[in-house]
C-alpha cells in the first residue's frame, strides 16, 4: 500500500500564554513568524526549526511543537483560542508502509509529546484567567486617571505609575497578568507600531477596590517611542489597550501558599498586586510573602517609598543595590544565598511557590543560587524545580 501522507513536525505558539510581546516575530531570521489582531502564529512554509525564537521568549508559549498528517494554515491558528490536541496518528504511515517511515512517525510523535512537558503551568489554585479579550481590531479604551514618578527625582531611572480607568467597560484581569498598549501613529514604512506589554501591578479588584480601574509600571527609556509617549501623558487621556494576555504566571489563591518574589526594576509590578490582593483578600494568611528586590541604588528602587509601609508580617523584605554609594554590590542571587537555610526548608514544602520577574540577565544567577543553596542543604534542585514547574509552583517571566 502507497504511503499518502507524510508526518510533519509543525511549529506552534500557544494562544493562551502568549503575551504577544512581538520577540518571536523579531528573533525570526526567515519571517516564519506573523500576527494578526488576534494571534501571533508560524508559517509551517517558512519555518526551517532554526530554534532561534525559543531562548528569547518570556513564557515559554514559543516552545510547542505537534506531528500532524496536514499542516495548520495560518487562517486555523489565527482563529485558536488554544492550541489544539496532538492528533491521534496510529494509522498515519498505511499498512504495510516501511519500517524506516513509521519509526520515523513514531519519533516525530515522541519529540512532540516531550516538547509537551516542562511548559509552565498555572498554580492549581489560581482563578480562571480572562486572555484576549481586546485585540488590535477592537482595543478597549482607557482613561489615565494618575501618572506619578516613583523614583527619585534625581535618579537615573525615571519609573512612573499609571492609573488606567475603563469605567463601565469590562477588563478583568488577575495578579500576573499582562496588558497591551497601542501607541498610537505608524512606523517609519507605515505600519502601526507594534503593541507594547506590560505587567498589570494592582489586583484583581482594582487600584481602587472596584473602580473598574489597574495599575501599570512603566520606565521611560531612551528613545522608546512608547515609554516616554506612556510617560509624558496628562491626566484625562485616553490610551487603546489590548489584552488581557498570559494565563500560568498567576498568584496561588491558597491563604498557605508561601509565594518567593525576585525581581528587577518594572519587573516588581506583578508582585506589587500580588501583595496588595494578599492584604486585601487574605489578611489572615499562613503563607509566607518573601521579595528579593533589586536595584541600582535605592533612590532607583520603584515603590521604595510604599514598601517601607508594608508590614513584615505581611512582606519580608530583601532590597539588593548593586551601586550604592560606599557599600559593596549586592545582586538579588546574593540576598538568596544570604538566606540560603530558610529558602533550602521552604523550597521543597508543596505549599512554596517561586516567582522571577525582570530583566533575563537575572535569571541565571538566581538558578546559580538555588542550585547552591540546595546543593548545601542535600537537595536535587534540578529535579526539584522540574517538579515544582509541573505543580505550577515555578515561574519565570523575563524580558
Amino acid at each position: 500500500m502507497s504511503v499518502l501522507n507524510a508526518p510533519l513536525k509543525q511549529h506552534v505558539i500557544d494562544p493562551e500564554i502568549c503575551i504577544r510581546c512581538n520577540t518571536c516575530e523579531e528573533t525570526c531570521p526567515v519571517d516564519a513568524v506573523t500576527h494578526d489582531d488576534n494571534n501571533y502564529v508560524v508559517d509551517a512554509s517558512l519555518c526551517n526549526y532554526c530554534m532561534d525564537c525559543i531562548s528569547p521568549c518570556p513564557t515559554g508559549s514559543i516552545d510547542n511543537w505537534r506531528v500532524v498528517s496536514r499542516a495548520y494554515s495560518l487562517d486555523e491558528q489565527f482563529s485558536w483560542g488554544e492550541l489544539p490536541m496532538q492528533e491521534d496518528l496510529p494509522d498515519l504511515a498505511g499498512e504495510g508502509a516501511p519500517e524506516a517511515l513509521e519509526d520515523e512517525v513514531g519519533k516525530l510523535l515522541e519529540e512532540a509529546r516531550r516538547g509537551l512537558g516542562g511548559k509552565p503551568v498555572a498554580p492549581a489554585s489560581a482563578s480562571k484567567p480572562s486572555v484576549n479579550l481586546y485585540n488590535r481590531g477592537k482595543p478597549a479604551t482607557a482613561t489615565l486617571t494618575g501618572n506619578f514618578r516613583l523614583t527619585a527625582a534625581d535618579a537615573d531611572n525615571d519609573v512612573r505609575h499609571l492609573i488606567l480607568d475603563f469605567g463601565d467597560q469590562p477588563f478583568p484581569v488577575l495578579e500576573g497578568q499582562s496588558i497591551g498598549v497601542v501607541p498610537p501613529g505608524t512606523d517609519a514604512a507605515g505600519k502601526p507600531h507594534a503593541i507594547r506589554l506590560y505587567s498589570v501591578a494592582s489586583p484583581r479588584d482594582g487600584e481602587k477596590p472596584n473602580a473598574g480601574n489597574l495599575a501599570l509600571t512603566v520606565k521611560r527609556e531612551k528613545g522608546g517611542l512608547a515609554s516616554n509617549w506612556l510617560c509624558d501623558l496628562q491626566k484625562g487621556a485616553r490610551i487603546e489597550v489590548t489584552g488581557p494576555f498570559g494565563a500560568t504566571f498567576l498568584m496561588p489563591n491558597d491563604p498557605a501558599a508561601t509565594i518567593i518574589m525576585i525581581c528587577t526594576g518594572t519587573g516588581s509590578a506583578p508582585f506589587r498586586g500580588f501583595t496588595e490582593r494578599r492584604r486585601r483578600a487574605m489578611p489572615d494568611a499562613s503563607g509566607k510573602l518573601v521579595l528579593f528586590f533589586g536595584a541600582r541604588r535605592q533612590e532607583e528602587l520603584p515603590y521604595f517609598g510604599p514598601l517601607q509601609k508594608v508590614p513584615e508580617t505581611l512582606l519580608r523584605k530583601h532590597f539588593c543595590y548593586s551601586r550604592a554609594p560606599g557599600q559593596p554590590r549586592v545582586y538579588v542571587q546574593d540576598a538568596i544565598r544570604g538566606e540560603g537555610a530558610a529558602l533550602a526548608e521552604l523550597l521543597p514544602q508543596p505549599g512554596a511557590h517561586v516567582y522571577i520577574c525582570g530583566l533575563r540577565g537575572m535569571e541565571s544567577g538566581v538558578d546559580e543560587a538555588f542550585a547552591d543553596i540546595c546543593r548545601h542543604a542535600g537537595i536535587d534542585w534540578a529535579a526539584l524545580k522540574d517538579a515544582m514547574r509541573g505543580d505550577g509552583r515555578y515561574h519565570v517571566e523575563t524580558y
